[in-house]
């Protein structure tokens, strides 16, 4: 994943709604939402929720498909574990990870 994309990324995500959608279609899993279940989900008017999700949709960290007569939006899995591992790829120095004992560092 390049920088570029990782930062468009990490924009998108960094603001409260669209993380909250995000982090609710990755629940769903590969099954999606409709803007309409989101909406109700979230209690977000459809508006505020039609900006957000083609904000998520441009970062790339969600899919948009037309089904029938809805639009039916995914999370990216590729894309979000790409992310994942740009942020993590140097983490203890190439040695491997455990669960963190602390929240102070990765537990290596």
């Amino acid at each position: 994943m390049e920088q570029d994309d990782v930062v468009r990324a990490l924009g998108a995500l960094a603001q409260p709604l669209r993380l909250q959608v995000f982090r609710a279609l990755v629940v769903v899993g590969d099954t999606g939402l409709t803007p309409g279940a989101i909406q109700e989900g979230l209690g977000v008017p459809a508006a505020t929720l039609s900006f957000h999700l083609k904000e998520l949709v441009a970062s790339g960290l969600v899919t948009q498909e037309r089904s029938s007569r809805n639009l039916i939006y995914r999370a990216a899995y590729a894309r979000m574990n790409a992310l994942v591992g740009y942020l993590t790829e140097n983490c203890c120095q190439g040695a491997s990870c455990t669960l963190p004992s602390t929240s102070a560092g990765c537990g290596c």
